[in-house]
């Protein structure tokens, strides 16, 4: 939705493709956006060198970005690379098609948008070193 400020988003930036992410919320994407890229502030995205938008949703209401920024936050690295890739499978920068309206934004973001990864299966137990056995097998 697009708010006095612009558009109310969640988003993730990168470096490159399966680098360091870092998920953020905002009441205005396109300036935030541009904030990162040009390196403002002294924040994680500046220190990491962070300027590729791989991937961001809007909302309606801050209320709901925010909420959705802190699931994201808790998701494994695999799950968020998922999801990354979903809907951008080359880790494309994503700014250009924002700021133009272009084709690279996901043409339905209602159909990821709940989307939620299946949990990983428990790792499966290693056998214990042959010194700690006490069977003579």
């Amino acid at each position: 939705m697009v708010t006095k400020g612009g558009l109310i988003g969640v988003y993730i930036m990168t470096g490159g493709m399966h680098g360091t992410l870092y998920i953020g919320v905002t009441s205005d994407l396109i300036r935030r956006i541009w904030e990162h890229r040009t390196g403002q502030g002294d924040g994680f995205t500046r220190r990491h060198g962070l300027t590729r938008l791989v991937w961001y949703e809007v909302h309606d209401r801050m209320i709901d970005a925010i909420a959705r920024e802190k699931r994201l936050k808790r998701w494994n690295r695999d799950w968020k690379t998922a999801l990354i890739e979903r809907s951008n499978p080359d880790w494309s920068d994503l700014y250009d098609s924002l700021v133009t309206g272009g084709g690279a934004i996901p043409p339905d973001p209602d159909a990821y948008r709940d989307w939620t990864p299946r949990t990983p299966e428990p790792p499966r137990p290693r056998p214990l070193p042959k010194s700690w056995r006490t069977d003579e097998t």
